[in-house]
């Protein structure tokens, strides 16, 4: 599916200050962009994993620093998305680096990162996931040799 935080923000202006129908404009263009996850089956469980993810735990953390220990295996809820989106829909990218937690240079594509993981909930019908601060490679690894260490001072 062809969806990513760059692409949105560049074309609802996603990187400033923007309206609620700006805000509804993109989220329901995320929403066709995404409709070939309607009518699946809910899933048992969400896992959320990247930048934009680990980004809007930490600021639901609020990290000063990032941990990743305490983002592996965190719970992000809805509600929780909501209340960021609308934090960064108030802000220009310049007033979003200010924000505990999150990231300078993700800034001006957070807000559509927001919305795209808001969107997936949605549609599979899930009010919270769990976040991983783990690569995909961690999951590959694990399902062919079934043990991963993890840690990061690992060679």
């Amino acid at each position: 599916m062809n969806v990513g935080a760059a692409r949105y923000t560049e074309r609802f202006g996603l990187d400033r200050e923007v309206s609620r129908e700006t805000l509804d404009a993109a989220c329901q263009q995320i929403r066709d962009d995404l409709s070939r996850l309607d009518g699946r089956r809910r899933p048992d469980r969400l896992i959320g994993m990247g930048g934009a993810v680990t980004n809007l735990t930490a600021v639901a953390l609020g990290m000063a620093t990032y941990e990743p220990e305490r983002v592996q295996g965190a719970t992000l809820e809805r509600r929780e998305i909501d209340r960021q989106i609308e934090q960064y829909r108030k802000l220009d990218a310049a007033g979003r680096r200010s924000i505990v937690g999150l990231q300078p240079n993700r800034a001006e594509v957070i807000l559509a990162g927001a919305c795209i993981v808001r969107t997936i909930m949605e549609a599979l019908d899930q009010a919270a996931f769990t976040v991983s601060d783990r690569g995909l490679r961690h999951g590959v690894l694990l399902e062919r040799f079934g043990t991963v260490d993890t840690s990061r001072e690992a060679a």
